[in-house]
């Protein structure tokens, strides 16, 4: 055990590209990992469901090349969670394969150990006839129909396999695993050294992010950890870290700042610190980590719900934008008389109207405001391409077309931008499973492979 570990963060998710001159920068700073996050649920369920990666392959061998030569020449192990974005055992062999490519192209040798995260079907049916699982968040009751719905199932791993890896193979060279709590690489690896939970999960749910922490936001960062305590510094020398930007990304994408529920606890932080250290630097303490007395890990599930087609446009005429909710009413109502799919809910009709709450919706507090223009994007989901078509072009010609009080215009009410008007998006996706469910370990849903590769 050592009595400080550092940790280099290259960016926030793997892929989005890492500022090389940052990079060197906090790799001489001789780091004890690479630790970086592969997936998010924030893209939404496409990415489970179809399945597909969060970018492209071009995008991780452009990041993965610049990390596997600091691993190579300076025997700095790297971590990769929630591989490919939903970290499933597909996305996690097609990582791995392209650290293969790169090693046998640049003629390194690597020592990795896979983690796979997928459920089976069948356990999840188990536990939901032993009433183990419960909702995450919003979300509805878990039907046995959602679990048969669900493509692909997935269980977000916690610390605990990451330090199974790392004390069973001690001279890994890479960590590639499947769906993960974000902050649960950076824990495992903490976890071998001493380190208060409370602080490693803190340090963890922060640096997963990169530099967001800083201001201004930017990409690779260098934790140092204590067993008390955890500093963060940008690489950038244009960023610093504040006890404010610090404590701001704490609350980042949590419903309440103080107690934040993960795998296997809760991280209470009614008594943490922040301290400005160096003009660049904050260090944190006080974080506290309290043990569930149920281990639960979150259970995600997606699955195809239909096919998608949309047509998008502009709308300037005043007279109709002073009464587009009415307006498009009455189109709502013309396809649902045409179209018995609609009615019986088997395909479904959605405006965004962009300008006038089509970000925040019924949450939008300027609601009354009236712009200029607005943009106006209509979309359709049907159990068929075909079927979408076919609503999605009679509903865009309504909304060209159709008559409004007031209305001095002859022509279209709507100008389009893009050609042919309407546009096939493809499979459509719902989280079928978004639950958390009671487990006895903590490791046992978690294989790991260990493979020899490279030149």
């Amino acid at each position: 055990m050592k009595e400080e570990i550092r940790i280099l963060t290259p960016n926030g998710i793997l892929g989005y590209g890492i500022p090389v001159a940052d990079f060197w920068r906090g790799v001489e700073r001789q780091p004890d990992a690479m630790i970086v996050d592969g997936g998010s649920t924030d893209p939404g369920p496409y990415l489970l469901g179809l399945p597909k990666t969060l970018v492209t392959r071009e995008a991780y061998v452009r990041d993965l090349t610049l990390m596997l030569e600091a691993c190579a020449t300076r025997k700095i192990p790297i971590y990769i969670s929630s591989a490919g974005g939903p970290g499933i055992r597909e996305h996690v062999d097609f990582m791995v394969d392209v650290i293969a490519e790169i090693a046998q192209r640049d003629g390194y040798r690597f020592k990795v150990a896979k983690i796979y995260s997928d459920v089976d079907a069948s356990v999840v049916r188990d536990a939901f006839a032993q009433g183990r699982i419960a909702p995450c968040g919003s979300a509805p009751a878990l039907q046995e129909a959602d679990i048969d719905a669900s493509s692909h199932l997935v269980a977000q791993m916690g610390a605990e396999p990451f330090a199974k890896a790392l004390r069973d193979h001690p001279d890994l060279d890479i960590i590639v695993a499947g769906r993960a709590y974000d902050p649960a690489p950076f824990a495992g690896l903490c976890m071998l050294h001493g380190i208060e939970p409370g602080i490693f999960w803190h340090m963890g749910k922060i640096v997963e992010c990169g530099a967001n922490c800083a201001e201004p936001k930017g990409k690779v960062i260098l934790a140092t950890i204590r067993r008390d305590s955890f500093d963060l510094e940008p690489m950038s020398p244009d960023e610093r870290c504040t006890p404010a930007s610090v404590a701001a990304h704490t609350l980042y994408e949590k419903t309440r700042p103080d107690l934040l529920t993960g795998p296997g606890g809760v991280l209470d932080l009614r008594e943490a610190r922040y301290e400005q250290i160096t003009p660049r630097a904050v260090r944190v303490s006080g974080s506290r980590f309290m043990p569930a007395e149920d281990y639960t890990v979150k259970l995600e599930g997606a699955g195809v719900v239909g096919m998608r087609t949309i047509f998008i446009g502009g709308i300037r005429d005043p007279i109709l934008v002073g009464q587009i909710d009415d307006f498009l009413a009455r189109v709502t109502a013309a396809a649902r008389a045409t179209y018995p799919e609609l009615r019986s809910g088997e395909a479904t009709l959605n405006f965004h109207v962009y300008g006038k709450n089509g970000v925040m919706g019924s949450f939008e507090p300027l609601a009354d405001a009236v712009p200029h223009e607005i943009g106006l994007l209509g979309e359709v989901t049907a159990p068929t391409q075909t079927l979408a078509n076919a609503i999605c072009s009679s509903v865009r010609i309504d909304v060209l077309h159709t008559p409004y009080p007031g209305q001095v215009a002859t022509a279209g009410n709507f100008a389009i931008p893009l050609n042919p008007p309407e546009n096939p998006i493809g499979p459509v996706c719902r989280f079928t499973v978004y639950h958390v469910m009671k487990v006895d370990s903590a490791v046992a849903l978690f294989p790991i492979d260990v493979v020899e590769i490279g030149a």
